[in-house]
């Protein structure tokens, strides 16, 4: 069972139980009570309980604190008490108009809410009205006003509803259009299997208001028209029969109407009502506004916000494109940080000019770029700022920019369980402000930040092109049968920007080859739609298209699919110990609640074929359709990957050495990759720098690959592998060569070579090359980057020229900077570990690895050395939480013979010494395993 449908149930079974007395006081459940029944933690329970208020199937009442009820329950008439004294005839009460409330409304929207007033109130059914504003001016707010209005003056009563639909998702659609809109009848297409009111059945009596309305296309606005005239539609499929609506129309746009409308829709509306721009409103209003927004803040947080001058300043600097919505967003940005830096103090929240993110700050300049205007604001504020709860104007329950959840709830729980899992506050304070950004990033990310990317976009390529490309989304889209994600628009618009630049220039032509030709025809159907692009682009600009612009078209079309066929990479972490996997999956999950996360503890006594199948089953729930990255204790238990593929069919790569760091980081990528498991693991593998490495090696090739940074002075090299090292091998060697020219990448020798007797003759180069990457028919057992031909030949292998120029400039680096390792080493455990404090282990652990290299008369290369200080700092980790891996009888047995034993016992003494920790004989066992693994011993 779904957790949503798991709270919905037990609200239901509390609301049961509870008699109508109960009900009329105000009883309910609540969230800590179902916190404690379910055994779920606070923030799933409240993303749970907001969505179901969302769809209707819970009710949210007013108190504190916040309790839930069935609506039947809700709605249920409240038994009345009994009567002592007979009760006081009421005191009719004046309605409340919602627009004298409104900031601005005696102010710069004087005569917008006067021509709104008038809309509502004209006989006999209003007149229908459109308004015009910028993105976030506040144009959903203004309808909402409108209608709230009405249900108090009793022009709508109270049961008819404000039905809102966005145009624009169905832009490019007439006929799905239709059906929303008017309804259908059974038949009428397939799918239709019974007749189904539209929505201006639904808006019956009440008011509909069409956003976006300039995103309807020419026979979608001839259709309300008509029915603005008439008031009868007829529902998709019918011919004869009409229906009957009284609907109040309202409209609203971004755009000019004269120019994005029929004139014919405008003429019909006798209502104009024009927004104005955040910024074109007067200091005084737009400083109300700001209060008004922190006000909201301040109320649930439930403490006072005091915010200085120059605060005031960069906010009211900071709104550049998206309005009032964007002035909320950063508003809750700012409270949300603050709230986190105050959390433990029951005083107000003070905001200083220092704590606003560089984004912000930035506002004061730009504020201050207008003098008049940086007057006026300076005229009405005092040095400090305070606001308090219930000091908002005229609000709505909710609107378009409104938070769907309670973001400090969700910060104070996060909070709560960082702080019992040891970290200190700064890194408590470093995820969370991640995590809000996070958080109202994805939330805007329809409403203003789609607003900023256009207008990034503007100032490249024409507007007249962007709106261009958006129209021609829609029908390749509708043409294709699935859809692009925004980078349709960035790529076709500056495709086609450049384009018209040629025609302009006079160069129409370009050339075609055959491989070009023989890409095309693998996709017909992008091979259609760019063809419909030509037409589109010729009826546009009225001059004909060359055909080979198809062909560029489809490539381009085809690079830019987007079908998303599969969902998350599942993680899956199994761990020795009774409750060591699940353990870490706790944390996680309670700090990202996790929904492809999954554990499986392995008691010490458990065989292993009961741990295999065990593996196999979690391994199956955690696949959505692109694999299953395995994070497990051992590397013993890295051989299941193949054994789990070859018995399922689903791709498994394994990863050891888990640590909590590890299974957060594997969860976080996952939610940003989404579905590439082989990038997930290759990023994952990087991030836990010192796995061990599987496969036996070349004493020879190793030593090769594994030089020391005296023999890394050698000259640089790239070896191309062919059968023979000559033909093939030698036009590689001009690829790579060619490349390497284009990447600034000088000093590096390309040498050819024959796959015949490899082993021996990359020896013998590395007596006189240091060999920095390979390419070519097979992979040589070196670990350096490789591409292999085909790759190399088809895109130019650009990700692997990438990896070797950033292999050179690391080593270049390391050459330049000698404390360059110690600062790595305390910057990736800033980074990867929860518990442990780099700045002040860096030193014993540094302390440890010299001690263990002069015991053993070994100089360490500085990899081994960073994956040592890695591997010992997980070790000290795994011992303070007591969930330390362990090795077999067996293979104890063999650490005392190791020729490292006595010399990683001397280091051990530094950390009993120096912290008073003792690492197990299985953690030592590891420690001398990566002697075996990855160091190269050069006795000095």
């Amino acid at each position: 069972m779904k957790r949503i449908e798991r709270v919905y149930q037990q609200v239901v079974r509390i609301s049961r139980q509870l008699t109508p007395a109960e009900i009329g006081q105000g009883a309910g459940a609540t969230t800590k009570q179902l916190v404690t029944d379910l055994g779920i933690v606070r923030p799933n329970v409240s993303k749970a309980l907001n969505d179901l208020v969302r769809t209707g199937k819970l009710v949210k009442l007013a108190g504190r604190p916040v309790r839930y009820l069935t609506p039947e329950l809700a709605q249920q008439p409240v038994p009345a008490p009994p009567a002592v004294v007979p009760p006081a005839p009421p005191v009719a009460a004046m309605p409340t108009d919602f627009f004298d409330k409104m900031i601005g409304a005696h102010g710069s929207l004087k005569n917008q809410v006067e021509q709104a007033k008038a809309a509502m109130l004209y006989p006999p059914k209003g007149l229908n009205t459109l308004i015009i504003g910028p993105t976030g001016s506040g144009k959903t707010f203004f309808v909402h006003g409108m209608y709230q209005f009405s249900t108090v003056h009793q022009i709508v009563t109270t049961d008819k509803p404000l039905i809102t639909f966005n145009c624009a998702d169905y832009a490019h659609n007439p006929e799905l259009l239709m059906s929303h809109l008017f309804g259908y009848t059974k038949g009428a297409f397939t799918g239709a299997n019974e007749d189904k009111d539209g929505l201006i059945q639904e808006a019956e009596g009440g008011m509909l208001f069409l956003d976006e309305v300039h995103r309807l296309p020419p026979e979608g606005q001839e259709m309300i028209f008509y029915f603005m005239d008439h008031g009868t539609y007829s529902r998709l499929g019918e011919t004869a029969k009409t229906h009957h609506a009284n609907v109040r129309l309202v409209c609203a746009t971004t755009e000019n109407p004269e120019s994005s409308l029929l004139a014919t829709f405008v003429r019909r509306i006798p209502i104009t009502i024009q927004l104005p721009a955040f910024n074109q409103r007067p200091a005084k209003e737009r400083i109300q506004l700001l209060q008004s927004l922190f006000s909201l803040e301040a109320n649930r947080i439930h403490k006072q916000v005091q915010i200085s001058e120059d605060v005031v300043k960069a906010l009211l600097g900071s709104v550049t494109y998206g309005n009032v919505g964007q002035l909320k967003s950063n508003i809750q940005l700012v409270c949300a940080q603050g709230f986190l830096r105050h959390m433990q103090s029951n005083d107000s929240i003070m905001i200083t000019a220092e704590d606003l993110p560089a984004s912000i700050q930035s506002g004061i300049a730009t504020l201050a770029s207008n003098r008049e205007d940086l007057g006026e604001v300076t005229k009405l504020l005092e040095p400090v700022l305070a606001i308090g709860p219930d000091q908002t104007s005229a609000t709505l329950q909710q609107d378009a920019y409104e938070l769907p959840y309670n973001l400090y709830e969700i910060i104070g729980d996060k909070a709560a369980i960082l702080k019992s899992e040891g970290l200190d506050q700064d890194h408590i304070n470093n995820f969370i402000t991640t995590d809000i950004n996070l958080h109202l990033k994805s939330f805007y990310h329809e409403t203003a930040i789609d607003e900023q990317a256009d207008n990034k976009l503007a100032e490249i390529v024409d507007r007249d092109i962007i709106d261009l490309t958006k129209e021609i989304q829609g029908k390749v889209q509708e043409l294709l049968g699935y859809t692009f994600k925004r980078n349709f628009v960035y790529a076709v618009s500056l495709h086609i920007s450049s384009f018209v630049k040629r025609i302009q220039s006079g160069k129409l032509v370009r050339n075609i080859s055959e491989d070009l030709k023989g890409m095309v025809a693998d996709y017909p159907k992008e091979l259609e739609a760019a063809s419909m692009i030509k037409q589109e682009l010729e009826n546009h600009y009225d001059a004909p298209i060359p055909k080979s612009e198809v062909y560029y078209l489809t490539i381009l079309l085809a690079s830019l699919r987007s079908v998303s066929v599969a969902g998350k990479v599942g993680v899956v972490v199994a761990a020795h110990g009774s409750s060591t996997a699940s353990s870490m999956a706790q944390v996680v999950n309670k700090l990202l609640s996790a929904d492809n996360l999954l554990a499986y503890d392995m008691p010490i006594e458990m065989s292993p074929q009961i741990a295999y199948q065990g593996i196999v089953e979690r391994v199956r729930q955690a696949d959505n359709g692109n694999g299953v990255i395995l994070l497990v204790d051992m590397g013993s238990l890295s051989t299941f990957s193949q054994r789990i593929y070859k018995e399922t069919g689903i791709q498994v790569k394994t990863i050891d050495m888990v640590t909590t760091a590890m299974v957060l980081e594997a969860v976080r990528k996952t939610e940003l990759i989404d579905n590439d498991l082989n990038i997930i693991y290759s990023e994952l593998k990087e991030f836990h720098g010192y796995s061990k490495v599987n496969g036996d090696t070349l004493p020879s090739v190793k030593a090769l690959a594994n030089k020391s940074a005296a023999t890394q002075s050698l000259p640089r090299a790239v070896v191309a592998i062919c059968s023979t090292g000559e033909g093939t091998a030698m036009q590689i060697k001009k690829i790579i060569e060619q490349q390497l020219s284009e990447q600034l990448i000088d000093d590096v020798t390309v040498l050819p070579i024959s796959v015949v007797n490899m082993q021996q003759t990359l020896y013998q180069l590395g007596q006189e090359y240091h060999i920095i990457a390979a390419a070519g028919i097979v992979k040589p057992d070196l670990p350096v980057p490789f591409v292999d031909l085909e790759r190399l030949l088809q895109d130019d292998g650009h990700d692997f020229f990438e990896q070797v120029s950033a292999a050179i400039d690391h080593e270049e680096l390391q050459a330049s900077s000698p404390n360059l390792t110690k600062e790595l080493c305390e910057s990736y455990m800033k980074d990867y570990f929860l518990y442990l404090n780099p700045h002040k282990m860096i030193d014993i652990l540094w302390r440890y690895a010299e001690t263990l290299s002069d015991t053993l008369k070994t100089s360490f290369t500085e990899t081994f050395r960073i994956g040592l200080i890695l591997h010992v700092a997980g070790a000290l980790e795994r011992t303070l939480l007591q969930q330390t891996i362990t090795a077999s009888a067996a293979e104890r047995a063999t650490v005392k013979q190791s020729p490292y034993y006595q010399g990683i016992q001397k280091s051990n003494a530094v950390l009993q010494e120096q912290l008073q920790l003792r690492l197990n004989d299985d953690e030592i066992y590891y420690v001398e395993q990566l002697f075996d693994t990855q160091a190269q011993k050069s006795v000095s």
